[in-house]
């Protein structure tokens, strides 16, 4: 791409590692992009804040409660510069709703309700052989062994969505594929960036055979102390809906939609900005009122952050408070009735079913639980 751009062979020369701690050990790297599949998301940034890099980690923060709590506590501990990959934080119309929420616009918040699409279910296959020079076992690593098939993996031509975030292995699908974007801009309009909600509940339909097995379409609920009841599902549009007694407000990313793939551009139709009185959108924030963090953009901010040291947008126990909506809410989908969620204690108090699935077991030498020994 970059010879085609530049009429240059060396444009860029790329070092390449089989082992990414090996690039950790470079003293020359002061910071690093984490974009691996979910399930290598927390151990890699463990390893990189072990190791005084700070990070930009692409959502979801963790596939599990246990991994992500270990993380955000490592990551605050170690004094790194951690970005989690929120990126709706930077669009503008999401900090204007929230603002525009927690100053009062719509009277007293009450509900919101946040749409998030839902993945198809996929072929039955069989083992395929492990194309040459990729090491399979570290690829899998703290989850099980399985067979080889390259669409439940991705793809080695194309760069469209791969076949692993189909697969609850690696990851809970749309829940945490959208739903950490979403809960994550909702806590900024709904005050709750560093809690959760006190209850959940949720059904959800699940492939019946094929190779995907992460969640279809679903429908949940969660209550929150502060008095907000917040519904999540594939029928709503894609977005946010803050409800209050004197209003409502719909924020998305506007002429973006969700496909079986990924977000694409469609028109300019839909508003990334609207609400039941076109007034609202144009009501002025005092100087005394709330007034939220405001960037340009989150990589840059990131970036900025680390020459100050000051906190990012996106640190990581928020980013670790959104992942756990998300985690919990993929938990009720399997576990039926109200789960009662204790945002302080992190476990569920009515079912030691649902706590069992806050955790899981760790393939060694992989997974979160390997850094702790390590560092022990």
């Amino acid at each position: 791409m970059y010879k085609k751009q530049t009429g240059q062979d060396n444009y860029v020369d790329p070092k390449m590692y089989d082992d990414y701690r090996e690039l950790l050990l470079n003293k020359d790297i002061d910071a690093v992009v984490i974009s691996t599949p979910d399930h290598w998301h927390a151990r890699a940034a463990m390893d990189a804040a072990l190791a005084g890099k700070h990070i930009y980690l692409q959502k979801p923060t963790s596939l599990t409660i246990a991994e992500g709590r270990a993380l955000s506590n490592l990551v605050q501990k170690s004094g790194v510069i951690l970005q989690v990959g929120t990126q709706q934080r930077g669009y503008p119309q999401f900090r204007v709703a929230a603002e525009l929420v927690r100053n009062g616009r719509i009277g007293k918040l009450h509900t919101v309700k946040i749409g998030i699409s839902a993945d198809p279910s996929g072929p039955v296959v069989g083992a395929m052989p492990v194309p040459k020079g990729f090491n399979y076992d570290m690829w899998l690593g703290s989850t099980p062994l399985v067979p080889y098939n390259e669409i439940g993996v991705h793809s080695q031509e194309k760069f469209d969505r791969p076949g692993w975030m189909r697969r609850e292995q690696f990851g809970a699908g749309m829940i945490t594929g959208w739903g950490q974007h979403h809960y994550d801009s909702a806590a900024w309009g709904m005050d709750t960036e560093y809690t959760g909600p006190i209850s959940v509940q949720a059904t959800a339909e699940f492939p019946k055979s094929g190779i995907y097995d992460v969640h279809g379409d679903f429908m949940a609920k969660a209550e929150y102390a502060n008095g907000i009841t917040m519904y999540t599902s594939a029928v709503y549009p894609n977005g946010i809906r803050y409800e209050g007694t004197e209003g409502w407000i719909f924020v998305s990313r506007g002429n973006e939609r969700v496909t079986d793939s990924d977000p694409i551009v469609t028109d300019d139709r839909s508003k990334p900005l609207d609400a039941s009185d076109p007034k609202i959108l144009t009501s002025v924030i005092g100087e005394k009122e709330i007034h939220l963090y405001k960037i340009d953009e989150q990589h840059t901010n990131w970036v900025d952050c680390i020459k100050s040291g000051k906190e990012p947008i996106s640190p990581i126990e928020k980013g670790h408070r959104a992942c756990t909506v998300c985690l919990i809410t993929h938990i009720a989908m399997k576990v039926p009735g109200k789960l009662k969620w204790d945002p302080k204690t992190e476990r569920f108090t009515n079912s030691e079913l649902a706590n069992s699935m806050l955790s899981r077991p760790q393939r060694a030498p992989y997974g979160t639980n390997s850094v702790a020994k390590h560092k022990a």
